[in-house]
């Protein structure tokens, strides 16, 4: 994270959701490279782009099962007149020392192997008689059970033009082709191609780790009693898995009580594991909001550019939002607020797009569409607040699902998109066209 402060305005000031983005963007900075083990790189973003160094394949060789011979030594072939050629040996995949196919000659190949010196074309077993003499066969019998294959003669029983089922050496990518982009992320086919040219390890930014802690006396872990006056954590669970959905490592704390040192030694000891912290609750105005009390422009007093600021956002659900950096390392912390669909309306909003800028993407938010609201009646919406609503998209409409209260965590289950009212409109209309974020 930049050293620089998070951008200050008056404790009044009301802050959009675009300046509140673009702060938050601004000052967090994408991850050093690291070189990592393919199976460890899975999930980060290529720095460099990677050149392939050997053709691949590297030999042509053969995409079947059957006999390399000379295209003159089967050109007229049939069932009726069969050419007869001798049998040389087998040639197997990882095969050296190559046998030569002459005039009048067959090598038994197998799928992979690479084609023999003289050879000009493979001919598939099934249009040979497998060298049993009894006709066409279906396929090769084991080596052990029929080592008459790798002698003898073989009849073909069809021609086979030049090349016919051979695989050209460089027919993939050739040595010097680029194979991969620097920004790519690597996947299983990446990393495939990647252990295809021979690289063991490379550079990458590797995937963030988020530590997500949920505030509140309050809550319960999932499979606990309830009590009087207690509710479930939901939303440690629900910020944990956004952020692996969004490519991080995250780590998930269970609830910690409304007390401010608690909080406090609780993100101190959880720093030597986190390059983003995410909290929820406690950041309103109540006299229990302690994440508020616990960080208010807390830093370091020999690390300029710590502490944490508290802001009001022209939003709705998630109106109060804090953003700034705790510890000597200056490792950002976003305090969303504690409400389910608050916390992750604005995880999506906010901290999804950290996490992509830190682990070095370059397309960090969410694809926005336009589409119809289909919807019963108008939706009204807080003049000034840019509000979201969650829909469900499909076919180009949208329809909203549940009601605009920020507890309503059953409505945001069955939601794949959220529905952008503007600051300027009270009040949307069946049919009007919206902007829509796709979730899913």
């Amino acid at each position: 994270m930049s050293s620089a402060e998070p951008r200050t305005a008056g404790p009044d000031h009301l802050w959009s959701v675009d300046e509140h983005l673009e702060d938050v963007l601004t000052t967090v900075r994408p991850l050093e490279p690291i070189e990592l083990q393919l199976l460890d790189a899975q999930g980060c973003v290529l720095v460099d782009d990677v050149t392939v160094p050997v053709f691949l394949p590297p030999f042509d060789n053969s995409s079947m099962d059957g006999y390399a011979v000379r295209v003159a030594d089967v050109s007229g072939a049939s069932e009726e007149f069969p050419a007869v050629l001798d049998v040389v040996g087998d040639v197997a995949a990882g095969s050296a020392g190559l046998l030569r196919v002459g005039p009048g000659q067959a090598a038994r190949i197998m799928t992979g192997a690479p084609l023999p010196p003289g050879a000009e074309t493979v001919v598939p077993v099934e249009w040979t008689d497998g060298g049993l003499g009894e006709g066409p066969v279906s396929g090769m019998r084991a080596r052990g059970l029929a080592p008459e294959g790798a002698g003898g003669q073989v009849r073909v029983y069809r021609p086979a033009g030049a090349r016919a089922h051979v695989r050209a050496k460089g027919s993939d990518v050739k040595a010097g082709d680029r194979a991969l982009e620097a920004g790519t992320v690597l996947g299983p086919p990446q990393i495939a191609l990647l252990a295809a040219i021979g690289r063991g390890t490379v550079r990458v930014r590797p995937r963030p780790r988020v530590v997500v802690l949920s505030t509140g006396s309050e809550l319960v872990q999932p499979d606990e009693q309830l009590g009087d006056g207690q509710i479930y954590d939901s939303n440690s669970f629900a910020l944990t898995a956004a952020a692996r959905d969004a490519g991080a490592i995250a780590y998930r704390v269970g609830a910690v009580a409304d007390d401010v040192d608690t909080l406090r030694s609780t993100i101190e000891d959880q720093l030597v594991r986190a390059d983003l912290l995410v909290t929820t609750g406690g950041v309103s105005v109540g006299a229990y909001d302690v994440v508020k009390e616990a960080l208010s422009h807390v830093g370091d007093e020999d690390e300029p550019g710590g502490g944490v600021e508290f802001r009001r956002l022209a939003m709705q659900p998630g109106k109060p939002q804090g953003f700034g950096s705790v510890g000597s390392d200056h490792i950002p912390l976003l305090a969303l607020p504690g409400n389910p669909v608050s916390a992750y309306v604005s995880f999506e909003l906010f901290v999804r797009p950290v996490i992509r800028t830190l682990m070095g993407l370059q397309d960090v938010h969410r694809p926005t569409v336009r589409a119809t609201l289909a919807a019963d009646g108008a939706l009204s919406s807080p003049k000034g607040r840019r509000q979201f609503l969650r829909g469900s998209y499909a076919d180009g409409e949208v329809r909203p699902v549940g009601g605009a209260g920020s507890h309503l965590v059953a409505a945001l289950a069955q939601a794949d998109a959220l529905i952008v009212v503007p600051e300027d409109a009270e009040s949307v209309e069946p049919g009007a066209e919206v902007e829509v974020v796709l979730l899913g």
